[in-house]
């Protein structure tokens, strides 16, 4: 009978162009999605919904980082899962995602496929 729960998806990030792509490619998930537009927002919004199953954060934004914000969030719950994402591929992001709390890794231009396969494996779907 297969999983008919919805997921709740969190995506931090201040690119519109990149919120936009991100939801499209992930259009088949059931999911409702919420988006923060900087860090602040990211954290209010993670207090306002415990229920998130996954956040898609990305590394730069305004106001405090995703690295930050992965560091709250993971302190707050420690079982969510983090993709981060970034346009920047510096050799040290990864590294600096990992030992903050992400789960997982993706650079921009984000390949559609890629990520599909990194949400659903994280959501056990």
């Amino acid at each position: 009978m297969g999983n008919s729960r919805r997921y709740k998806i969190l995506i931090a990030d201040d690119d519109n162009i990149s919120v936009i792509l991100l939801t499209n490619y992930l259009k088949n998930i059931e999911a409702d999605f919420i988006v923060a537009r900087d860090g602040e927002e990211a954290l209010a919004l993670f207090d306002q919904n415990t229920d998130v199953d996954l956040i898609l954060m990305d590394i730069k934004m305004p106001k405090l980082n995703g690295l930050e914000v992965t560091k709250q969030i993971k302190s707050k719950n420690p079982n969510v899962k983090i993709i981060a994402e970034t346009a920047f591929a510096m050799v040290d992001d990864e590294k600096k995602a990992v030992e903050v709390g992400c789960d997982a890794y993706i650079t921009k231009p984000i390949n559609g496929e890629r990520l599909v396969a990194m949400v659903k494996s994280m959501l056990g779907v």
